[in-house]
């Protein structure tokens, strides 16, 4: 019987872990350092394991490598070139769902020669954005006709009757990690002109977006697009994006907070002893008096603004004390999010993906295609999130260890063998996207809201 070995049993294993018990003969091991959610996920079905495992213990990882065909990483992406590095000594396939790093994609040559294959971004964004995207591309250039420009969209949100805080936003991922994300650079193609859009500019750089049976949004742009013309293929095109969406408000928000330094990672406190609010004033030079009104001539903002009105919800200014002992701004603020912005039970999550393409035929005409994905958590089961990320994980590692994807070495899911199967299979659990085929008219300024345009007096 073939096994596989799933390296986590965090907020995204679970459809991955029941996908494999319930539709393949596979022994499914599952591994975390707390036993008992690797036996919540198993539900004592026959076929599954659940091993107590410390993945920084190499000598216990690397025995339960060498026992498997294939193994599924969904450990933090620092510990994927570990991993890697062991499946190539032992001869084991891999499946991710992070971006390819550098030392990754330096297996390439090894994995190839040992007849493995190294799958990454498998997830849903990075995963499904590319698979979907690929889709379309290949079926245009098949069609003998040519894309002019690809804007991308992703977010993960509340569900409308879930989005009940100020902020708009609840997290199904690291807050630790968003707010890495938020001091990202940011570039993309617009208009055959390359725009760049420094970290300290991220959500000052953003437009609303209309996103059909969804709803609209704040687009901003996510990391670097350009890359992704040679990885999709995509030549002489005037346009490449590949953004985020938040609901309407977010960029405001979290301009503000990164203008009063709550991303600082360097300025600490002894929260046993100081308050939010003492070190909002801190942050402000605020020696006495009111730290809101403070705060708000720091921002040059009135005292009735809404953002104040967001802090103050958020408890940054507070007089009860933080029992998290010595720590810095940054993981403060990481603190109260993770207490503040979390889905009560019931709830449920909103994942929307949209691309947009504008396409040229053999006389120059242009058309346009529209292609979303919307897919909303199970109250009480899987979030969206869990869903779009650990299917399309689970479906790679069986088809990979069926031997029905051939390829080796280092890959991410852009051709045909890894994206027609995948996205064929994830229809069958519901997830699939609705194509649009709207009218093209020169005038009617469709596109408007795909470019920024810096505000004018």
């Amino acid at each position: 019987m073939k096994k596989i070995l799933i390296l986590g049993a965090g907020l995204v294993a679970g459809p991955a872990v029941r996908y494999l018990l319930e539709r393949t003969e596979f022994h499914v091991i599952v591994a975390d350092q707390y036993v008992q959610n690797c036996d919540k996920l198993i539900a004592g079905h026959k076929n599954g394991k659940a091993v107590e495992l410390d993945c920084s213990d190499s000598q216990a990882l690397v025995k339960e490598i060498k026992e498997v065909d294939t193994v599924v990483s969904l450990l933090p992406w620092t510990m994927h070139a570990t991993v890697a590095k062991m499946c190539l000594e032992h001869k084991k396939h891999l499946v991710t769902a992070s971006y390819v790093k550098e030392d990754m994609q330096a297996m390439d040559a090894e994995a190839k020669a040992k007849g493995l294959c190294f799958l990454n971004e498998s997830g849903v964004d990075p995963g499904i954005d590319h698979m979907s995207a690929m889709q379309i591309i290949n079926s245009v250039k098949e069609s003998g006709k040519k894309v002019k420009s690809f804007y991308s969209y992703c977010g993960g949100l509340p569900a409308l009757d879930s989005n009940n805080n100020p902020l708009g936003y609840k997290f199904s991922w690291s807050p630790e990690g968003a707010l890495l994300a938020a001091t990202n650079d940011g570039k993309y193609l617009d208009n055959n002109t390359i725009i760049e859009v420094s970290g300290e500019e991220l959500f000052n750089h953003y437009w609303l977006k209309s996103i059909p049976g969804a709803g609209v949004f704040e687009a901003y742009v996510n990391r670097d697009s350009l890359p992704y013309l040679d990885i999709y293929g995509l030549d002489d095109v005037d346009g490449m994006y590949r953004g985020t969406l938040r609901n309407v408000g977010s960029c405001e928000t979290w301009s503000f907070l990164k203008k009063l330094g709550l991303l600082n990672q360097q300025m600490m406190f002894d929260f046993n002893e100081i308050t939010p609010n003492q070190v909002m004033a801190n942050i402000v030079n605020c020696k006495q008096g009111s730290t809101r009104k403070a705060v708000a001539e720091y921002l040059n903002l009135p005292l009735y603004s809404l953002i104040l009105k967001k802090l103050e919800w958020l408890g940054l200014f507070s007089k009860r004390k933080l029992d998290m002992g010595t720590a810095s701004v940054f993981q403060m603020l990481a603190h109260t999010l993770q207490k503040k912005l979390i889905y009560d039970e019931g709830e449920r999550d909103l994942l929307v993906m949209h691309h947009e393409f504008e396409v040229l035929d053999q006389e120059n005409k242009i058309s346009r295609i529209q292609s979303t994905l919307t897919d909303k958590g199970i109250p009480g089961g899987d979030s969206s999130m869990a869903r779009t990320v650990g299917y399309p994980v689970g479906i790679s590692a069986r088809l990979i260890t069926e031997g029905k994807i051939k390829q080796t070495g280092v890959h991410i899911p852009v051709l045909p063998e890894f994206y027609e199967p995948i996205l064929k299979e994830l229809e069958s659990v519901g997830i699939s996207f609705t194509e649009r085929y709207p009218e093209y008219n020169e005038e009617d300024n469709y596109w408007g809201d795909w470019c920024y345009e810096e505000p004018t007096e």
